[in-house]
């Protein structure tokens, strides 16, 4: 199979789909992999790095689109990209289709099987590949949200870990998953109090011990959320239905009672955003204010620390890209937590919790793969 990497085009996006070890994988797997010309410059990865691990180069995006078989990528297609895909055509990437009603209509028309690194599961009922990009944006949920509390950014002014004789900033994580994990470990570190909302008692269990009662967990009622929220200098957005719409958690009318200047970071900006004011920003222009209230709403976070977040994302998405590449559509049949990444196939929607989000038909993965 001819595999083709297209640089990332996505404002600020700095990874890469493969890197040049991944890339040495494809061919000794007897693959033929082509690349943009400079589609690695965000982690340092030279053209010449890649033909050296056996790609070869072209000068543009269109010969990767127009020559591949199956393209892979960090980000969802932009719609000069996704006009360039076609039907038999294999996509392997993030989607985020759920509030993302143009591409899903983009994708459907172009006929390709489009796979969503987010949907794809392991035998545990994890979520293997948004797992390294979900650690990476939890930790940097803190790092961000710590520098939108200066004064100088919007914030209140805060230091998250205090001094001694000032009481430390308070961190209000709603979700107690990987990006929450992720979160509450970064903002324990920098010194701050932390509070995790969850509705999973084991979870919380889970998290208690985790943290040695460093942190503080509450069931999340309405109650909880909104004394939490109201006392909050930081509150991160962390919940995931997978696949589909993120809930809206935090509304408009609940920034009347938060402290002024302080910070709503939605690390689920991807699936639409759990804050009612939320919406997409990108790492050149980060935050904006509501009614005193910063709103730090980057969709593409990882991407900001490229060389880690490339070689996380690949370390995950190698094996199952190996197995579409080896086997084609026949690889989804093989593997049921592959299967279960398949959103789009020849314009159909094959996953149900996008086509509830986008009131779509779905059909089912049996009978999209038959036809």
């Amino acid at each position: 199979m001819k595999i083709g990497v297209p640089k990332e085009i996505k404002n600020h996006e700095y990874r890469v789909g493969l890197t040049p070890g991944s890339v040495r994988e494809y061919v000794a797997h007897g693959h033929d992999v082509v690349v943009e010309t400079n589609c690695g410059a965000g982690i340092s990865a030279t053209d010449e790095e890649y033909q050296a691990a056996g790609a070869v180069v072209l000068d543009t995006a269109e010969e990767v689109f127009a020559t591949a078989d199956m393209i892979v990528k960090v980000k969802e297609p932009q719609p000069n990209e996704w006009v360039q895909l076609r039907e038999g055509q294999l996509l392997y990437t993030y989607l985020h289709l759920a509030p993302d009603p143009d591409q899903t209509r983009g994708l459907l028309e172009s006929g390709c099987t489009a796979i969503a690194y987010e949907t794809v599961t392991d035998n545990q009922g994890g979520l293997p590949l948004l797992a390294p990009m979900s650690e990476v944006a939890g930790r940097l949920s803190i790092q961000a949200s710590a520098t939108a509390l200066q004064r100088a950014n919007g914030g209140r002014g805060v230091l998250l870990g205090g001094v001694p004789g000032v009481a430390p900033g308070k961190v209000v994580i709603i979700g107690g998953g990987v990006v929450g994990t992720n979160a509450a470990m970064m903002a324990v570190g920098m010194g701050a109090q932390v509070t995790i909302l969850d509705r999973s008692i084991a979870r919380m269990r889970e998290l208690d011990e985790m943290f040695n009662s460093r942190i503080t967990t509450r069931y999340s009622t309405v109650n909880a959320l909104e004394e939490e929220v109201f006392s909050a200098d930081v509150v991160v957005g962390a919940v995931l239905i997978p696949g589909a719409a993120a809930p809206k958690l935090v509304s408009r009318a609940m920034l009347s009672d938060m402290k002024p200047g302080s910070v709503l970071c939605d690390v689920a900006i991807d699936q639409g955003g759990c804050f009612e004011t939320s919406r997409a920003t990108t790492h050149a222009e980060p935050t904006y204010d509501v009614d005193g209230i910063v709103h730090y709403c980057v969709a593409n976070m990882p991407g900001a620390v490229p060389l880690t977040s490339s070689h996380a994302l690949n370390n995950a998405t190698l094996p199952f890209g190996l197995m579409l590449a080896d086997h084609g559509l026949a690889a989804l049949q093989r593997d049921a937590n592959l299967r279960n990444g398949l959103n789009v196939h020849r314009g159909k929607i094959t996953n149900a919790a996008v086509a509830e989000a986008l009131n779509m038909t779905l059909e089912s993965v049996d009978e999209a793969l038959a036809a």
